[in-house]
């Protein structure tokens, strides 16, 4: 039976976006040759144009792919960390450490926000701040977090990691700079909760 089209077409598009991930990851955006790249592929300029517009559009495919790969990591760790806050926590302090990745390094850090723009834009960002939101809006159900606006403190709180792992990501010195990142971290997420009475 012959294949569907949707199906060849999604996998060119994966060929595509692990060709690409590879290149990016070894030479950066700027230097990938899309030649190159998609005879890596099996694939011809052609079908690069055609899923993804142009380079770009291939850079934001693989950008999505590995930011929501990293998000997945994150709540996967702060879901072992036993109640909702530690979580949140273990969520923050994961993402920030995944800084240290050459890869993440590279493609989400470095040159995503360089090519790309705003990362809190993009749109793995915004699965990952809804992901935050619902675990801030169940920490003030249970009375642990001072009540404020769920959303302000999802989006301050994944500005946060996002920019330490920013940080990290340009540092000369990124193993010294993640303890202190992730110290200031967990100094900012405390303020929101709750005093013991």
């Amino acid at each position: 039976m012959a294949k569907k089209r949707s199906q060849t077409m999604e996998e060119n598009r994966a060929k595509l976006i692990a060709a690409a991930r590879k290149a990016f990851a070894e030479k950066g955006y700027a230097a990938a040759s899309m030649d190159e790249l998609t005879a890596e592929a099996g694939l011809t300029r052609g079908a690069l144009y055609h899923n993804f517009g142009d380079k770009r559009g291939l850079l934001a495919a693989v950008v999505d792919k590995i930011d929501t790969e990293m998000a997945s990591r994150a709540q996967e760790i702060g879901a072992r960390a036993g109640d909702d806050w530690q979580g949140l926590l273990a969520e923050g302090a994961a993402y920030i450490e995944m800084a240290l990745d050459p890869e993440v390094q590279r493609i989400v850090l470095l040159d995503g926000p360089a090519v790309l723009g705003d990362p809190s834009q993009w749109p793995s960002q915004s699965s990952c701040l809804q992901a935050t939101r619902q675990t801030i809006d169940r920490l003030i159900v249970q009375g642990a977090l001072k009540p404020v606006d769920a959303e302000a403190a999802a989006r301050l709180l994944n500005g946060a990691a996002l920019n330490a792992a920013l940080w990290i990501a340009a540092s000369d010195e990124p193993q010294d700079v993640l303890p202190k990142a992730v110290e200031a971290f967990d100094a900012l997420a405390a303020g929101l909760l709750k005093a013991s009475a």
